[in-house]
């Protein structure tokens, strides 16, 4: 950020009085420009039936890491709640139909200041098709997912979680909600990439 969005005058980084870190101040016309963490927020489309639980991911068709799998999921807009925001981004990258269950992951990645969500949730039907975000869409079993060609830890992460929560099931568990902070990117060339905006 060079220039006030207010004013259009250049910018100066500088802790403002009474704060704690710096900022973008303009010096002419006295508007501080906060800069916050972005939500990402997404879900976790389950397809059952006969005892077989598959998950849609998404191959994305955009960079960063076009190419690469991962769950639907992208930035929320202003006015709308994290629910409907997980709901919206599994329709328009996926074309699916959900019904959204409760929160499972919420993931800090502060190294590239977001916080990711994703919620459970079920498909109501098999009508889906990749929307203009992904080149294509299908249902995977655990043993099929591509695990090395996963877009984002936080993709990783969350289905690990979920595949982990699932197994317990038969032990009387449940899905829980999980929080985990991804401090920072994945280095080895088995993992995937770090998490980088949308």
């Amino acid at each position: 950020m060079k220039f006030c969005s207010e004013c259009a005058h250049p910018l100066t980084v500088t802790v403002p009085e009474g704060d704690n870190r710096p900022r973008y101040v303009c010096t002419h016309c006295g508007t501080i420009h906060y800069q916050n963490p972005k939500m990402v927020i997404g879900s976790i489309p389950v397809w059952e039936r006969d005892g077989e639980l598959k998950v849609l991911l998404c191959k994305r068709a955009i960079e960063p890491r076009h190419g690469y799998w991962t769950l639907p999921a992208g930035f929320m807009e202003n006015e709308e709640t994290t629910s409907e925001a997980a709901a919206r981004e599994t329709e328009e990258e996926a074309g699916a139909n959900v019904r959204l269950g409760p929160l499972f992951t919420l993931l800090n990645v502060a190294h590239v200041h977001q916080v990711h969500l994703f919620y459970l949730a079920e498909l109501l039907d098999l009508d889906f098709a990749p929307g203009i975000e992904s080149l294509d869409v299908q249902l995977f079993s655990e043993d099929e997912i591509p695990w090395g060609d996963l877009a984002f830890p936080t993709i990783r992460t969350t289905l690990e979680l979920f595949f982990a929560d699932r197994a317990k099931m038969s032990e009387g568990g449940g899905y829980g909600v999980h929080t985990q902070d991804i401090t920072r990117p994945m280095r080895r060339s088995d993992d995937v990439a770090p998490e980088q905006p949308d």
